[in-house]
């Protein structure tokens, strides 16, 4: 008998999530059947977009998110014993799955990384990062990036993989130790948001010039102080709105529309689902041999225990983390 720990959503959020918007539950697995397997949770990840995807769901569902899970017990030939998956499982301990919607890790997977950059460096962020800065913004060497949220699970890979690419890059961040581990992985300016005078002053002083790409993670009132000093024909790329999924009242007033006339930008939102196949593959390789060799480091903030995961959840809303957040189980 297989007892699994599930965290459901209890109540939907009301402005920031609260302990009791979640319900621990427990749950007795069924035996398997022929095709099944039994996944054990090893690592879980809380990200932001979850606080959005949750108003899909009704109250008493199994809150949704990616985990990386070893099979505990087989009876499907392709997942022996042992392998190590991942998958869009939710946040429990323990799963039965069909075989459908599983992911195994690349068999080169380098030993030197922890199986948990499955869920950010080299995963889903770290796609996200390559995709929204490469293919969204479309980013040449000498190019200047703007990226904010920049020490988190994608800000951070997003301002490596520019420089990778022979671009100044200019990020912010929230404390000073964000901002210490942004110059120590190479971004040309990093200041942090919350001190400064002037956001204005600070951008224009950053880059005179202006910006090429934005990577937005944030948006409200921070686009609107940025966007004024992009480049003609400008790119940004709109990957998140931290700042307003907490929002009870009316949204901040958007970007002015002659600026993105007048400036001819192109902006664009984007789900990093929408590239699959070959060009996804070859994403996590790239991704998989920078972080292995070094050419992109990595940070993780992690929470222990399956019990602490609305607090992991709550502390990301909250900008705790310096770079990927995930509960070990």
């Amino acid at each position: 008998m297989v007892l699994a720990k599930r965290w459901t959503l209890k109540k939907h959020f009301s402005g920031s999530p609260t302990n009791s918007d979640f319900e621990l539950k427990t749950a007795e697995l069924p035996p398997l059947k022929n095709g099944e397997v039994l996944l054990e949770a090893l690592f879980l990840s809380v990200d932001p977009y979850m606080r959005i995807a949750s108003r899909k769901l009704k109250e008493g569902d199994l809150m949704m998110g990616e985990q990386v899970a070893r099979v505990m017990e087989s009876k499907n030939s392709a997942f022996p014993k042992g392998t190590v998956v991942l998958a869009y499982l939710g946040w429990t301990t323990h799963s039965i799955s069909d075989g459908k919607g599983l992911e195994k890790l690349p068999t080169d997977w380098p030993d030197s990384l922890p199986l948990s950059l499955a869920l950010g460096t080299v995963g889903m962020p770290g796609l996200t990062a390559y995709f929204g800065l490469l293919d969204i913004c479309g980013v040449k060497g000498g190019e200047t990036v703007m990226v904010n949220a920049a020490a988190g699970a994608v800000g951070s890979v997003v301002g490596q993989i520019a420089k990778l690419k022979g671009c100044k890059v200019v990020g912010a961040a929230g404390s000073d130790e964000k901002i210490a581990y942004l110059k120590k992985v190479g971004f040309d300016v990093a200041f942090n948001y919350k001190t400064v005078k002037s956001l204005e002053e600070t951008l224009k002083k950053a880059s005179p010039d202006g910006y090429d790409c934005y990577f937005d993670n944030v948006g409200g009132e921070f686009s609107n102080v940025v966007i004024p000093q992009m480049k003609t024909f400008g790119r940004i790329a709109i990957c998140g709105a931290i700042s307003t999924y907490n929002r009870t009242g009316l949204p901040p007033p958007g970007p002015p529309p002659e600026t993105v006339i007048y400036q001819q930008l192109r902006m664009e939102g984007f789900i990093v689902t929408r590239w699959q196949g070959d060009v996804r593959q070859k994403a996590l390789k790239d991704l998989m041999t920078w972080t292995s060799e070094g050419k992109i480091q990595y940070r993780e903030h992690i929470i222990e225990g399956f019990d602490n995961m609305p607090s992991a959840f709550m502390g990301l809303l909250k900008g705790e983390n310096l770079g990927k957040s995930v509960v070990k189980a």
